[in-house]
């Protein structure tokens, strides 16, 4: 069974009687489930239950599998449509020496002039927990080198042990 709810489609539908709807948008009126069915099959479509919760239950005449079938063509279309964010992440220590501060920089300009987001980490070890002040500081340090082509989405935050802060390309 799928996660998606199931639709109750012609004889499942166990109601007496229902609100029925055509295809074209007529409206049928409050009908006998069976009548309704003798519909739908008159017309070689199916008899679907769109609002199970309403008094009485509502249902469409309609071709089912179309309906499916056009259903999943727009979650398709939706999903060419969605930008994908990629994540960069570069790690950082408090015993980092500038040299290399400096080479892990001039590989994030890379990633943000790609498009992608950075997000620059500085991991505490032991005693470093103590003050992660100095880890926003490096952090501090990291920001004044990539701010003309970056923007931060927030100051770094220390989290469990980790300082974070996320930045990414300034648009235009």
């Amino acid at each position: 069974m799928s996660k998606e709810k199931e639709v109750l489609l012609n004889e499942e539908i166990e109601a007496r009687e229902v609100r029925c709807i055509g295809d074209d948008g007529t409206v049928y009126g409050v009908i006998s489930s069976d009548e309704a069915l003798n519909i739908a099959y008159r017309m070689g479509l199916d008899l679907v239950l769109i609002a199970p919760d309403a008094k009485p239950p509502v249902c469409k005449v309609m071709d089912y599998s179309k309906f499916r079938y056009q259903q999943e063509k727009k979650k398709k279309e939706a999903k060419k449509k969605q930008k994908v964010i990629d994540i960069k992440e570069i790690k950082l220590s408090l015993k980092i020496a500038q040299n290399d501060i400096n080479y892990k920089v001039k590989h994030a300009i890379e990633f943000l002039e790609e498009g992608k987001h950075v997000r620059f980490r500085v991991f505490l070890k032991g005693r470093e927990m103590a003050t992660p002040e100095a880890g926003a500081e490096l952090l501090e340090k990291v920001w004044a080198m990539v701010e003309n082509i970056a923007q931060r989405d927030k100051a770094p935050i220390f989290e469990g042990r980790y300082v974070n802060m996320l930045v990414f390309p300034k648009k235009g």
